[in-house]
Parts: C-alpha cells; sequence; structure tokens
C-alpha cells in the first residue's frame, strides 16, 4: 500500500492481546469488533449473530413491569376502557402502533391518544387527561412521554383513572404518582440488564410481559406472535437513535427482518411512495426515508396520519396516507430549506461583521419550532458548534431545538445557564427548549459565557478504521463488514482511507447539480473504476470537492456500501472527507 502525506490517519490499531482473543475471526472483522470496545469471543459471538432466544431480556426484570402487566391483563380481561397515550413523533407513534396491535390482538377496549404538536405541545397535558376521563378510559398507558408530567398524572388519579407510565426519559425530580412507572432510566437502582431502550422499544416490552402474564383470551393468540410487532418497535428504535448496542441492536436487527416481510399495508405503501425497496429496507432506509416521512405529520400537519397509515387495515386508505405523508413531507423540505436559507443568510452578515461566537442563537417567531432541529443539525454541523435555533406556536413562549455541533453536550450547556430557560431537556448531541420572550435576545450571550465554564475538548480529526486498496473495495469487503450491521448510534458506519488514488472521472448530478460522483481507477490501466458519490457535496464536504480534477490523485475517507440503483459494481463508496 501506497503511505503518502495524505493518508488520514488511524484510530488505535489492533493490539495483540485483542488479536489473540479474538483469533476466531480475520484481520479486518477483529479491527473493527475492537474498536468498538469487543475483545472476547463471547462478546464478538453475541454481537456478530445476534439471537432473539439469548439475547432479549425477560421484561419482567424491568422494575414496576410486573405491576404493569397485572395492572394491563386485568383491563384486558374485565374490559376496562384502556387509552394509549403517545409522543407524536418516529418513537412514540410506531410505539402506540405497537400496544395498539396488541391490544387489538387481546380483544381489549381500548383507544389510542396522540397529541397534536402545535394545539397541545409535548407530553401529558391537562385538558387532554379530562377529555379521556369524560370519554370512560379507566386506564391510561403512555408511550415514550410521562416520567415528567407529575401534575397530569396526579390529575388523571383525582379523576379516578390510573396510569402506567412507559418512557425512556430522565425524571426532573419525584417520579410521577403514577401505578407504575417503567422507565429504566427513572430510578438510580434500575437492575434491568439494558438500559438504552427507546419508547418503542419498552411499549414493545410491556406487550411481552402482558402476553407473559397472562389474560382472559390470552390462549388465543399463538405463541411468537409478538415477533411480528418488531416492525415498529424496531423502527422506533433506529428513528430514535438510540445506541444499536445490546438489546437495541437485536430490536433493530429482528426489527428490520420483520420489515422486510410485513403485511402491515401502510408499510408497505410508504416504502412505496418513498422509493425504498420494502424487502430490501436497511437501517439507512429507516432513517433517511421513513422516518422523515412520519415525524412530518406532526412537525407539518396532524400525528394522527401517520399513526391511520400504519393501523389501516382498507388498502385505499393505505394508499391515500402514503400520498398525503409524502407530500407533506415535500412541504416540510420547503419549509425548512427557506430556514435554512435565512439562518444561513444571517450567518453570513455577521461573519462579514466580525466572528461567529462560539454558540450560535438565531430565531423568528415565524419559523416553526418543529422544523428547527433539522434545521440546527446541519448548521451545527457546518460550523462546528452548538446551534440554538427558536420560533414560536401559537402563544408567548418560544420554543426551539438545539444540536451540539462539535464535542460540547448541549444537555450540559443547558444545565449552566439554567436561568436562561424555562424549560430543557435533551441529550448530549440534542435537546429542546423553551424561554421567555424578555430573556431571548440575551440568550447567545449566556450561552457563550456557559460553554467557557465547561471542560474543553480538542476537536477531533477525521480517522479511518482501516485503510484499504482498491482491490479491497470488494464484495468479499462488503459482505464482511455487513455483518456489522445496523449501524447507528453505538455503532457507528467504520471509515475506510483509499490513499492518493487516481481520478477517471468528475462529474455533478441531480437537479441544482448539488451531488457529486467521482469515479476512482482501479488499476493502472484503467480497465475498472469504482464509484464514489456525495450527497449535497459541498455543503458536507466545503471547497475541497471543487479541487478534484480528472487525472489528479486523492485521499479518500470513506463508508462502503452495497450500490441497489445501478446495474454496474454492487459496492460503491460515499465520501465522508477530502484531501
Amino acid at each position: 500500500m501506497i503511505q503518502c502525506a495524505h493518508m488520514f490517519p488511524l484510530h488505535d490499531p489492533l493490539d495483540e492481546k485483542s488479536r489473540d482473543t479474538l483469533r476466531a475471526y480475520d484481520d479486518f472483522t477483529a479491527s473493527l469488533l475492537a474498536r468498538r470496545g469487543i475483545t472476547t469471543a463471547e462478546e464478538a459471538e453475541a454481537f456478530l449473530s445476534p439471537s432473539y432466544d439469548e439475547h432479549i431480556h425477560d421484561p419482567m426484570l424491568m422494575t414496576d413491569m410486573p405491576k404493569a402487566a397485572e395492572r394491563l391483563a386485568r383491563a384486558i380481561s374485565e374490559k376496562e376502557r384502556v387509552t394509549v397515550w403517545s409522543d407524536y413523533d418516529c418513537d412514540g407513534i410506531p410505539g402506540g402502533v405497537v400496544l395498539h396491535d396488541f391490544l387489538k390482538k387481546a380483544g381489549a377496549d381500548f383507544t389510542n391518544y396522540i397529541p397534536h404538536r402545535h394545539l397541545e405541545g409535548y407530553g401529558m397535558n391537562i385538558p387532554g387527561i379530562e377529555k379521556l376521563a369524560r370519554e370512560g378510559t379507566k386506564l391510561i398507558v403512555t408511550v415514550d412521554v410521562g416520567i415528567v408530567d407529575n401534575s397530569a398524572v396526579a390529575r388523571a388519579n383525582e379523576l379516578g383513572m390510573e396510569v402506567i407510565v412507559t418512557d425512556h426519559h430522565l425524571p426532573s425530580g419525584d417520579l410521577p404518582p403514577a401505578y407504575a412507572v417503567v422507565d429504566p432510566k427513572a430510578r438510580e437502582d434500575e437492575t434491568y440488564p439494558f438500559l438504552d431502550l427507546c419508547g418503542g422499544g419498552i411499549a414493545w416490552k410491556l406487550a411481552c410481559a402482558t402476553l407473559q402474564h397472562g389474560f382472559a383470551g390470552r390462549e388465543d393468540i399463538a405463541p411468537g406472535w409478538e415477533k411480528w410487532l418488531l416492525d415498529m418497535a424496531g423502527l422506533s428504535t433506529i428513528a430514535d437513535m438510540v445506541p444499536l448496542r445490546g438489546e437495541n441492536r437485536v430490536i433493530a436487527k429482528y426489527g428490520l427482518m420483520v420489515m422486510r416481510k410485513s403485511p402491515r399495508l401502510g408499510l408497505q405503501r410508504l416504502c412505496k411512495v418513498a422509493r425504498v425497496d420494502q424487502k430490501r429496507i436497511t437501517e439507512d432506509d429507516v432513517g433517511f426515508m421513513i422516518a422523515p416521512r412520519v415525524n412530518a405529520a406532526s412537525r407539518m400537519g396532524d400525528p394522527r396520519d401517520a399513526f391511520r397509515l400504519f393501523t389501516t387495515e382498507d388498502e385505499s386508505e393505505a394508499d391515500e396516507l402514503a400520498k398525503l405523508l409524502e407530500a407533506t413531507n415535500r412541504s416540510r423540505r420547503a419549509v425548512a430549506g427557506a430556514t435554512t436559507k435565512a439562518v444561513h443568510e444571517r450567518i453570513e452578515k455577521r461573519k462579514l461583521e466580525g466572528e461567529l461566537p462560539a454558540v450560535i442563537v438565531m430565531g423568528d417567531p415565524d419559523w416553526r419550532p418543529g422544523l428547527l432541529g433539522l434545521v440546527a443539525n446541519g448548521i451545527a454541523e457546518e460550523y462546528s458548534r452548538p446551534v440554538f435555533l427558536w420560533g414560536r406556536e401559537g402563544n408567548e413562549t418560544l420554543k426551539g431545538s438545539c444540536r451540539a455541533g462539535g464535542k460540547t453536550s448541549v444537555n450540559e450547556l443547558m444545565h449552566a445557564a439554567t436561568d436562561a430557560f424555562i424549560e430543557f431537556g435533551g441529550h448530549a448531541a440534542s435537546g429542546g427548549f423553551s424561554v421567555a420572550p424578555d430573556k431571548v435576545f440575551d440568550l447567545e450571550a449566556r450561552l457563550v459565557e456557559a460553554l467557557a465554564t465547561l471542560p474543553k475538548h480538542d476537536a477531533e480529526e477525521s480517522r479511518a478504521d482501516a485503510h484499504l486498496t482498491p482491490e479491497q473495495v470488494s464484495v468479499k469487503t462488503l459482505l464482511s463488514l455487513e455483518r456489522f450491521a445496523p449501524f447507528g448510534m453505538g455503532n457507528s458506519k467504520p471509515a475506510f482511507a483509499l490513499s492518493h488514488i487516481e481520478l477517471s472521472e468528475v462529474s455533478w448530478f441531480g437537479k441544482a447539480g448539488e451531488h457529486l460522483r467521482v469515479k476512482l481507477l482501479r488499476d493502472e490501466f484503467g480497465s475498472d473504476t469504482i464509484e464514489a458519490i456525495s450527497f449535497y457535496a459541498r455543503r458536507e464536504l466545503g471547497s475541497s470537492c471543487d479541487a478534484l480534477l480528472v487525472g489528479g490523485r486523492t485521499s479518500l475517507l470513506v463508508h462502503l456500501e452495497r450500490d441497489t440503483f445501478s446495474r454496474g459494481q454492487p459496492v460503491r463508496l460515499r465520501i465522508i472527507d477530502i484531501r
């Protein structure tokens, strides 16, 4: 292999101890395992060959799960009115579908409730609780919400209803006064073996636990039927970007297997309008094609449209709703694009006036809060710093989203500036917040001040998991790599470096010529080439892509992926970085 100055540095190489413990695997596989902290043969086997029977934990091990399963089973047996209250995103909606399908199969008296993002806001709300009481609900089961909704749960109790909270977020203080609280992150002494389930995953665990407990009519449900619910549990798990390790990896992997053969009409029709091959659906298809269309329903319209799509058994309704979500997603892209343009214009103006601050804060009362996470994500990646964007929905409270853009945890940053917000929450990479109108114009200065108090982290240089020769860009390598899928949080796609490789073609495609395609010579004779692409290249790669010339040489950091679109080589490269 050619060694040159343009070569991307490697992550820590495979050490002798790991090489010995992983001797059953080739160097390529062993090094990728070690990069994931997998250093024993047992861990490697569990990771590469996740087993439903061996690696799905007993749901009854989760705190309050036996209590929740018993209560839900009793409601089913006694025909009490049950309402499933779920969040409006692509975790809560599929999770709500999981319990819808389960309760329908069980013959329960139930309904689903999904609050309207713009009219009701996030979480449980007291007017909605009071409405359910008037309609005769006796038991509320939440999905992906509830852990911070203490007042709403208390109001439900006052009205004679009991609440089972299933959630995966952190509590803000005392736990809600619910009949049962099923949330692996809610208690410091939680003993469940895996704490990073998403909301839909926990809903599926509740269905499994209730089946395990038993109820009137349980004998009519075939053993193993709950596996068919994994299409929605897997969708939630992949879409919510929880770590795809441990039990999540099993749910995601088997979830994709079920999706590929699912008879669910709505999923079939959504795949069709999104131009996704259902029989070959991948985590990328879920993350980039399916989830955005589900989320568009709440961001631009009514989240119940997405819920109805996944639960309908009527072909014409499935067609209609899939087309509606497709149109809604197009509108979402247009509005998000206009907002992104407006943010870029403001940034360019500020750059002319001086350096950009360490934290970018921008907003407009006309911006839709539900779309600002998407916009903030792109801006944060482009400028490698935290970005906070705000808008307004219906009242005087300003709401927004933030993204990390580098190594700063936005959750830690907001905690360091608590007094600047009305409410806030989130994770290291992303979050949401609300702020009073009279404080919003001081928010940037307050966050910059807070950032200065946090520990400093050096910027991370682009690194490769391995160097590849052109000859190694092959189906054989791809098949070895696919054993590590599904990829996502906690199991990122491996990055590979190709160094000092000659370009035989450089072209641009797309409506506006925004996507880059290059062809790389596989050998010195030019008889064979490798295709590499980058979508929205100038946004993702900057000006480096403009230096690419036919006949020139370059070094690329790439992902290796299966090409399902062209009729040429089955393997192509996705460009991450250029040198």
